[in-house]
């Protein structure tokens, strides 16, 4: 597990070409490894670039995979990175259990696995397109959005005005803050990015609220379609809070991953009502939510 890796990766990996089974582990190399504060880190994982074209071919787009350290576990993650990048893809991941604090102690060059993608994605090509969108979110809760609002950029000709709520406990929570700053506020990209958080710093001089609130004081155009995703309790008030504003639920999409632990619908333990999320989720607008009984 601590051996770093020597010369090319090439020739670890399977070529996908005519057939693709969600099951099969493959092998990924960390290329870098971000800390912004003491409980988040930003990986980098590396797979060979044939496979991330092929996944990329067959639509499997902004959504999970399963990371594992062999002997140790493994989880469910969401994919930050655009999948117009062929080259890695990115994983934000909170240290809060035995896998993700492993996953903070290692250094960049040792393999970890991965498997899926699994799950089906934000419809980004379907019924997001052409659309104004408001993305929300609440500390690591931008991870699955952040892939999809990088994808809307990449290809900014098929979406209208973006905006993106983002807020967090504090200054050192929010997660990217730089690419946040210098990369979607550029005026170019017709994006507004509203930060907030939750209790005033002394080097904050932004806006202090929760979401929920920041979202009724911005008041937004009822007409755009709104993808969230944060804790359940802010998800709950900011579904309130955009009721308030005149909302529909049909409106509004969110993940609710939480649960997800196979990835194929065998364990059921994400199973609520006749869905199992990991195979008809973790993506669905609250009028469907509605629905299924109150599990989550």
């Amino acid at each position: 597990m601590k051996q770093k890796l020597e010369g090319s990766y090439k020739g670890k990996y399977i070529l996908l070409h005519t057939f693709y089974n969600k099951q099969q582990l493959f092998l990924a190399a960390i290329l870098d490894v971000k800390h912004p504060d003491n409980s988040i880190t930003i990986k980098d994982i590396m797979t060979d670039v044939r496979v991330a074209q092929t996944l990329y071919n067959l639509g499997l787009k902004l959504t999970y995979k399963r990371v594992s350290v062999p002997g140790v576990g493994e989880g469910m993650f969401s994919i930050t990175s655009s999948p117009t990048n062929e080259e890695f893809m990115e994983f934000s991941i909170k240290k809060c259990g035995c896998l993700t604090s492993w996953l903070h102690m290692m250094d960049v060059g040792q393999e970890v696995t991965i498997r899926g993608p699994y799950g089906h994605p934000f419809p980004v090509d379907t019924e997001l397109k052409g659309k104004d969108l408001l993305f929300i979110a609440g500390g690591v809760g931008l991870a699955p959005l952040h892939s999809v609002i990088n994808y809307c950029l990449a290809n900014r000709e098929n979406y209208g005005k973006i905006d993106v709520v983002y807020g967090s406990r504090s200054m050192e929570d929010l997660l990217d803050l730089p690419e946040i700053q210098n990369e979607w506020m550029r005026p170019e990209n017709n994006l507004d990015v509203h930060l907030t958080i939750d209790r005033p710093q002394d080097n904050w001089d932004g806006h202090v609220a929760f979401v929920p609130t920041y979202v009724k004081e911005l008041g937004f155009d009822p007409n755009k379609t709104v993808l969230v995703c944060g804790p359940p309790i802010m998800i709950k008030f900011v579904l309130a809070a955009l009721t308030e504003l005149g909302f529909k639920k049909d409106q509004v999409y969110t993940t609710m991953e939480l649960r997800m632990k196979c990835g194929l619908g065998k364990c059921g333990r994400c199973n609520i009502g006749d869905k199992y999320v990991c195979k008809d989720g973790p993506v669905f607008r609250f009028d469907q939510l509605d629905a299924l009984p109150n599990e989550y």
